[in-house]
């Protein structure tokens, strides 16, 4: 892929990955990383396929798969959920109280599928699922009912988690006093829906899904900031090769007004990921791939890394490719203007 921005109101940018914050500002949410379907590879289906549309709002896949065996091909196909971890800040999940944390659904030749589940907590190496639900804790470590559920534990099992490693204790003044709770410390959660499907012979299979994203933000932005500070252009070059930012989008991001007396750039960020390369797992490479960005506003700047980039509307950026390989993942990076004081 190679790189392509559109600084007039549009700059663009794909990613994905497990739990990352991006640079830091005041007030940073981090993201997850979702992708697309896995399935057991072999070398009788392929994906003739793929519609990805990636916005704030929601996610929506479409693939279609081809069977040429010549007979059926029966195979289990999953949808693995970010990895979960907690973190000393917020993280932007839509539903963190549901065990379908990213309102995730799918339909295959326009039916809805019923999906199995596996929830899994690991902790230091170790598998703790059957542990928290025996305990009756919730397995979603940044949910307030699990901070709940572990406050209200007995003594002697307080202590067993401690010694275990599952979490520490937190100490903090909210305004009402000290407080001091059992923070999940070292438990990640690891949530895969699943189903196994049958890929008829001599016809297409239509496969969808969508689901609600995990959106970093941040209410300022290190870019454009003309800073010696290490850290800064460390975050500021690294940000360059996860987003694909090339000059055109630093020029747009120059040009806007600074507040009088400061030379931060007057954008909140917005970031997305997309796990694309599980793609690589069925036969072949994607015969016929479309990834549609929109950036929510057309005065919001994008960048992202790809190929032939076309605007296709106000808001709307397009790429298509054939016999496409899905070698890296996507990372989206808005910049949204702030209101002027």
């Amino acid at each position: 892929m190679d790189r392509r921005t559109f600084p007039l109101g549009a700059a663009l940018t794909l990613a994905l990955s497990c739990l990352c914050a991006g640079a830091q500002a005041n007030d940073t949410t981090a993201m997850l990383g979702a992708g697309g379907l896995i399935f057991v590879q072999n070398d009788d289906v392929a994906m003739a396929s793929e519609d990805l549309s990636i916005s704030e709002k929601e996610v929506r896949v479409r693939y279609v798969f081809r069977n040429g065996s010549g007979k059926d091909v029966r195979s289990l196909v999953a949808f693995p959920l970010p990895d979960v971890a907690y973190y000393e800040g917020d993280t932007s999940i839509p539903n963190p109280d549901s065990d379908n944390f990213l309102d995730f659904r799918t339909s295959v030749d326009g039916k809805p599928v019923e999906t199995g589940v596996e929830r899994r907590v690991i902790a230091l190496g170790l598998d703790r699922t059957k542990l928290l639900q025996d305990l009756k804790v919730p397995l979603m470590p940044i949910s307030s009912a699990t901070v709940a559920a572990l406050d209200g534990l007995p003594e002697e099992k307080k202590r067993e988690l401690l010694e275990l490693g599952l979490v520490r204790i937190d100490e903090y003044d909210a305004g009402k006093g000290w407080e001091r709770h059992l923070a999940p410390l070292n438990w990640t959660l690891k949530t895969t829906y699943f189903w196994t499907q049958t890929f008829p012979a001599g016809r297409d299979l239509i496969v969808e899904h969508r689901y609600r994203p995990s959106v970093g933000s941040s209410v300022g932005t290190l870019l454009g900031m003309a800073s010696k500070d290490e850290f800064i252009v460390r975050e500021q070059r690294a940000m360059d090769e996860t987003f694909c930012i090339d000059a055109a989008f630093k020029t747009a991001v120059a040009k806007a007004p600074r507040p009088k007396g400061t030379d931060i750039a007057p954008f909140s960020e917005a970031r997305l990921a997309y796990i694309l390369k599980t793609g690589s797992n069925w036969l072949g490479p994607i015969a016929d791939f479309t990834l549609t960005i929109d950036k929510g506003a057309p005065e919001n700047l994008v960048s992202f890394c790809g190929t032939g980039v076309k605007k296709i509307g106000p808001t709307t950026f397009q790429m298509r490719a054939k016999d496409f390989e899905p070698l890296r993942d996507i990372n989206i990076l808005i910049l949204k203007p702030q209101p002027k004081l």
